[in-house]
């Protein structure tokens, strides 16, 4: 069942320190994953990222992180980098402010570049709450305490790998699987039909990743409703300009649909929630600029009495731990969707949140709660560039 918030609730309210900045650097590295990670829209074996850091007047220093996601926000490693360095190093650096005025300073300083402008803005709100010393959740109004059930991603391959990943992923102890599926109707029935063999207890995800016609949408969730397969959710069945589209597959099916790359900003939820489209929003740093436009999203979703998942690109582990601080910050909120870590073959940086099982929780300390990932130090401990 998934939670319905309440419109009783407030939206969180958000310290605004006094802040100068002194200085905005970054980093690039290179993560291998321990497998391909395969969506409808893209196959990704390694994690090419940029570690943004903004360094205030007393010396603290905050970091944020950015993945390259070509197919999804159009940002390569490279035109990642060049913002930092240009508009959104300009836009920042040697400015005197509140939080939320510097905050604003990133979002306005060059249309699009999503990715970049989160790994700034969250480089920003960790150093914050670092000179606060509080950790990023409680500067953005919410607290700590508790845990939150994460997924397990089955990416799109063939069905008995998909099976051998799902059991794989049971026997550690997840609860939930995301399953990736949008490239063949009849063969992503095979697809679940493996995933549901292999792990019969799992409750179930399906992203379509944009990969279905509304009619084709309405034909395969109906079949998998009248099969009664334990599905909680599909996510964004149909492309994300068609919100007609999509409002009609929310019409025409009882399993809860939710939109994801329909909505990157407050506009597009309400443009979503005023179409009565989805039952729910899936927020992503990467797609909102950074934390002040993924609770904006939040707040429509709060307003509308609708939930909101926190999800991710593949993505490294601060990019991770700053959406798991969203997450716990905001009444809206009530699913993850944040198991990339899962997939590098480093834990690098150390702290942030831990997880057992399925069960995920903040590990506490200050900003982010992280230890700071050096300039030399990518996921193989090899070196990245600056």
């Amino acid at each position: 069942m998934i939670p319905q918030t309440s419109p009783a609730p407030a939206a969180p309210t958000l310290l605004d320190p006094a802040l100068h900045v002194v200085a905005v650097r970054h980093h690039r590295h290179l993560a291998p994953l321990k497998r391909p990670f395969v969506t409808a829209a893209r196959r990704t074996e390694a994690v090419h990222y940029v570690v943004a850091e903004v360094e205030l007047a007393d010396g603290t220093v905050g970091q944020g992180s950015s993945a390259e996601t070509v197919a999804v926000t159009g940002e390569s490693a490279d035109s990642i980098a060049a913002c930092l360095t240009g508009p959104l190093r300009g836009a920042l650096e040697g400015a005197d402010g509140h939080l939320a005025e510097l905050s604003r300073r990133i979002a306005t300083a060059v249309p699009g570049s999503t990715s970049a402008k989160a790994s700034l803005d969250v480089a920003l709100h960790d150093a914050a709450a670092r000179v606060e010393r509080l950790p990023l959740v409680e500067l953005l109004g919410g607290h700590s305490c508790g845990h939150l059930t994460n997924d397990m991603t089955i990416s799109l391959e063939d069905p008995a790998v998909m099976a051998s990943r799902a059991a794989e992923a049971v026997a550690g102890g997840e609860q939930i699987l995301k399953i990736k599926l949008g490239q063949d109707i009849e063969q992503d029935r095979r697809r679940l039909d493996a995933v549901m063999e292999a792990a019969p207890q799992a409750t179930l995800r399906l992203d379509a990743n944009q990969g279905w016609k509304a009619a084709e949408a309405i034909s395969i969730i109906s079949g998998f409703e009248r099969d009664g397969l334990p599905i909680e959710l599909v996510e964004q069945p149909v492309p994300a300009g068609d919100i007609a589209g999509l409002a009609r597959v929310r019409a025409e099916v009882a399993t809860p649909v939710m939109a994801d790359e329909a909505v990157w900003s407050a506009e597009d939820a309400r443009r979503i929630v005023d179409a009565g489209a989805a039952d729910l929003l899936n927020i992503k740093l990467a797609k909102t600029g950074g934390l002040r436009g993924a609770l904006a999203v939040a707040d429509v979703a709060l307003e509308a009495g609708i939930a909101c998942m926190v999800g991710s690109m593949m993505e490294p582990r601060i990019s991770i731990t700053a959406a798991a601080h969203l997450a716990f910050a905001h009444p809206a909120i009530a699913l993850i969707d944040l198991d990339p870590p899962a997939w590098f073959t480093s834990t690098a940086p150390s702290g942030g949140y831990r997880q057992r099982g399925a069960e995920l929780e903040l590990v506490g300390g200050p900003g982010l709660g992280l230890a700071m990932l050096a300039p030399t130090q990518d996921a193989e401990g090899t070196g990245g560039d600056t």
